[in-house]
């Protein structure tokens, strides 16, 4: 009897047991996000070797992400999704034959990639550039599926009217539903406002809120494809502060979003986040590592069962096919991109004793790039005889400066790590790269300028940090915004500085050079600061220019039209204008950028002298209204007396 009800027990609790188990349906993301082209193990890249383990310190490598992703549809017993959350191109040499080669996406579907969403970079080219590689990369072969939701096609613009056409044929869709294991899944992918926001070269097109598009996917897919799990591909964001952390303000502005993959800010995560139920997950950036989640799905809810970080290094082997790939994509960007310039992908063309970071500080590297601006241009298109002629000031953001320039073992610097270091943009004729622009500025406007690092970076976010050539600052971060810089000197370590005199009534020119998206935004600043940090390029006589495809440089004057100076050449051959200290025959990076140059120096002061000396029309405007609401104060209290006084009188 007792062996009976044993029995009993024993079966029932195998039979709750065994429903519970297939109520319970499992499914491995397998996630990356901000890839930018970053098709080999970095840095520097002559270090790396894909096929020798635990040789190098590089991190990422294509072919070494291809072999993590087939080791984990080979270890799982359940389905594996992989998906990417965006700008999955723009950042290497290998983006340069975006338009005619696609290799980003060809790779990425080699590579096991099931769905991928574009970020703000995959516009970088303007919608033909985009519509281009769509095609390209349609034409070629397989692709992933891509998934962009909140494109704003304006069906009377021809040239948005092509773009639609290129999602179309590509197989670009809002969302997808695929079916893993007999869980649909739907899948939608979209732009935050950030990346939105600072995608100057996608119009005309636009894009909706995100808020708004999430809404109506869910909607779609819950209601419509009745799906069982919903992922949104999300090029948004993370932030520390809650408030500007655009992915979980996503998640707590809409239901019914189990999965958000981010991507956007290159955050490193070690486990997701959870917010009001959804799980938010982002993997670093470049390939650097990858996101592994599991996840149960039991009665309509889902829950994370496990999540593993994957570095991507030197521990992983190579996958052969992926690397046979790059290595004849490099091949090709050697003949038609670098041969012209007599450059390879992997040549020697410096070597450096130290490392040079990019820093939210005055920083070694943000002081070579900018310096290399002032040299190129005053080297192509300066006349020794016109001392006006000589640009003054060049200017280099943080955003557009996408990666440390390493050491490494050998010291040596290639052409592609050297490339890596400013690799973004295209130029008004539509080549690649951003090119260079020269134009004059008064005094004060090249305070203003400076005003962005000193005001906006606090409010906007590190991109809008200046690094500088040309002039040395001090700025007080106590003042009041916009009218924090103090005192400016122009010069240079080897010249020597002088003050510079800005004042309005100051009517001297100052030539200025920057890449063209940078001269963009010091055009439009003054739209962003209530016109306080209004700044108008000029020309050399004074006249303000219409357009600023007006002010770029001309490499060959002698050709007709523009011939665009492109920046990651005068960075190029910058360097290769180093001294070769050793002898050996290659050029040495100076050690004058092994530290801070003393360019940018803060100096925190609440002394009452300090925060109101030299004020300009900011500081004039405070002082103004502290004196309005003072005397308004003192005149009700002088008021509220004299009552008394008549009452008792």
């Amino acid at each position: 009897m007792k062996l009976t009800r044993i029995a009993i027990i024993l079966v029932t609790v195998l039979f709750f047991a065994n429903n519970l188990s297939a109520a319970e349906q499992l499914l491995t993301i397998v996630h990356t996000n901000d890839m930018h082209s970053h098709v080999q193990g970095f840095s520097p890249e002559i270090d790396y070797r894909p096929f020798t383990i635990d040789l190098d310190k590089t991190l990422g490598g294509w072919s070494r992400l291809a072999t993590v992703i087939k080791n984990i549809k080979k270890e799982k017993l359940q389905p594996v999704l992989v998906v990417d959350a965006g700008d999955y191109t723009m950042g290497s040499l290998f983006h340069m034959l975006n338009r005619e080669e696609a290799y980003e996406l060809r790779l990425l579907s080699a590579m096991g990639y099931d769905v991928v969403t574009m970020g703000n970079h995959e516009f970088d080219l303007k919608p033909g550039g985009l519509a281009a590689t769509l095609k390209t990369a349609k034409s070629r072969g397989p692709i992933p599926q891509i998934v962009f939701a909140g494109a704003v096609f304006d069906r009377n613009n021809p040239v948005l009217i092509s773009l639609e056409k290129a999602f179309s044929e590509a197989g670009v869709k809002n969302y997808t539903v695929l079916e893993r294991g007999g869980v649909k899944i739907g899948i939608f992918g979209m732009l935050g406002k950030d990346a939105a926001e600072v995608s100057p070269f996608a119009k005309p097109l636009t894009f909706r809120d995100p808020v708004d598009v999430a809404r109506d996917m869910v909607d779609a897919l819950r209601n419509k494809e009745k799906v069982d799990l919903v992922i949104c591909l999300s090029h948004g964001g993370l932030n520390d502060d809650p408030e500007k952390s655009e992915d979980e303000l996503l998640a707590r502005n809409v239901k019914g979003i189990d999965v958000i993959v981010s991507g956007h800010t290159h955050t490193k995560l070690d486990r997701p986040i959870d917010v009001n139920g959804t799980i938010i997950a982002q993997a670093w950036c470049y390939g650097k590592q990858a996101g592994v989640m599991d996840i149960a799905m039991n009665n309509g809810k889902v829950t994370l069962k496990k999540y593993t970080v994957v570095p991507v290094n030197s521990s992983i082997p190579g996958d052969e096919k992926i690397q046979a790939m790059i290595d004849a994509f490099k091949q090709n960007i050697n003949r038609r991109i670098l041969a012209p310039a007599r450059l390879s992908y992997d040549k020697v063309i410096a070597e450096t004793k130290f490392d040079l970071y990019i820093l939210t500080e005055e920083s070694p590297l943000g002081n070579l790039l900018a310096d290399s601006i002032r040299w190129y241009v005053n080297s192509v298109d300066s006349d020794k005889n016109d001392p006006s002629s000589r640009v003054v000031v060049a200017v280099e953001s943080n955003g557009v400066i996408r990666d440390d320039l390493l050491r490494g073992v050998t010291g040596k610097v290639t052409v592609g790590d050297l490339f890596r270091t400013i690799p973004l943009g295209i130029g008004v004729d539509n080549t690649m790269a951003y090119p260079l622009l020269s134009f004059y500025l008064y005094g004060y406007e090249l305070k203003r300028a400076l005003e962005i690092l000193t005001s906006i970076r606090p409010i906007k976010g590190d991109d809008y940090y200046l690094q500088i050539s040309g002039l040395r600052f001090t700025y007080n971060p106590r003042r009041v915004i916009f009218d924090r810089v103090t005192d400016i000197e122009t010069g240079s370590e080897e010249e020597g500085y002088q003050p510079l005199d800005y004042r309005k009534s100051n009517r001297k020119l100052y030539r200025v050079a920057a890449n063209i998206y940078n001269a963009s935004f010091l055009k439009l600043v003054g739209h962003f600061t209530y016109s306080m940090l209004d700044i108008v390029p000029k020309d050399k006589n004074g006249s303000p220019l219409a357009k600023l495809s007006a002010a770029l440089v001309d490499s060959n004057k002698a050709r007709a039209g523009i011939q665009e100076l492109k920046e990651w050449q005068g960075v190029i051959k910058y360097v290769q204008s180093f001294p070769d200290t050793d002898g050996n025959g290659i050029p040495d990076i100076p050690e004058k950028y092994r530290g801070k140059l003393g360019r940018i120096v803060e100096k925190p002061s609440i002394n009452p002298v300090n925060l109101v000396s030299r004020g300009t029309e900011p500081t004039i405007i405070v002082l103004a209204a502290i004196g309005l609401i003072v005397f308004l104060l003192v005149m009700t209290v002088m008021l509220i007396i004299l009552r008394r006084k008549v009452k008792k009188g």
